[in-house]
């Protein structure tokens, strides 16, 4: 056994290693860190530029870095370049989208995306290079076949989408966050089993040349925070 290693439980585990900031350092990385996440906009309108493979990959494994329930990790992102594929998926999400605008969206709902510039028709699930799709494994299938739900799921798979984000983000790259209801149609397209559900559905690329964007402004710290001290 490694000399930085015990046994808890009859598990390893292994001393947690980073490198110590100074006060002034912290606070220097954590403004710097906001600052430039700040810089971060939902983008719908993509490029057709490629973006290799192998940045993909990397996005996904940040992500896969989330803390999970019990460490289940429960999800999957599947990553689509295939042109055909992209097709089937925006058919079918504008089909979805179009029976929220028309039937399901109240009146308030449509006003309150009037400032985003958005409606029923989706061309970036076609025009972005890439689009992930994360599932959520809702439960895990032994190999005796018994099945066990996974923990904390929908908690789980939100933090490793977050970070997907951020990790977009970070490669230069842009992203929306779409959310077609139901989303069952992704299921079918790609051909999941039955233990994944669709969560999010993310374009990736690089942003149109000009790419517009809302001119919003987000919530102030004293309207999102609370301090007790």
């Amino acid at each position: 056994m490694h000399s930085d290693s015990i046994q808890i439980n009859g598990y390893t585990h292994v001393i947690y290693t980073s490198k110590e900031k100074s006060e002034e350092e912290s606070l220097t990385n954590s403004n710097s860190f906001f600052e430039w996440l700040d810089t971060r906009r939902s983008v719908r309108e993509f490029s057709s530029r490629s973006v290799p493979k192998e940045i993909i990959e990397n996005l996904i494994k940040s992500a896969s870095t989330a803390p999970s329930g019990a460490h289940k990790q429960p999800w999957t992102f599947c990553a689509i370049s295939n042109p055909l594929l992209k097709t089937q998926i925006r058919k079918a999400a504008e089909i979805e989208e179009k029976e929220n605008y028309e039937n399901r969206m109240s009146e308030r709902w449509k006003k309150d995306l009037e400032p985003l510039a958005t409606d029923m028709h989706k061309p970036f699930l076609e025009t972005a290079p890439w689009l992930i799709v994360a599932f959520k494994r809702v439960y895990e299938f032994d190999e005796e076949g018994n099945k066990h739900n996974n923990y904390y799921v929908n908690e789980s798979i939100g933090i490793a989408s977050g970070m997907l984000i951020s990790a977009i983000h970070n490669a230069g790259l842009v992203t929306l966050t779409h959310t077609p209801s139901p989303m069952n149609f992704l299921s079918k397209i790609l051909k999941r089993p039955k233990n994944e559900r669709a969560y999010l559905l993310l374009p990736v690329g690089y942003p149109k040349e000009p790419a517009y964007v809302p001119h919003l402004k987000r919530k102030s710290l004293e309207k999102v925070s609370v301090f007790y001290e």
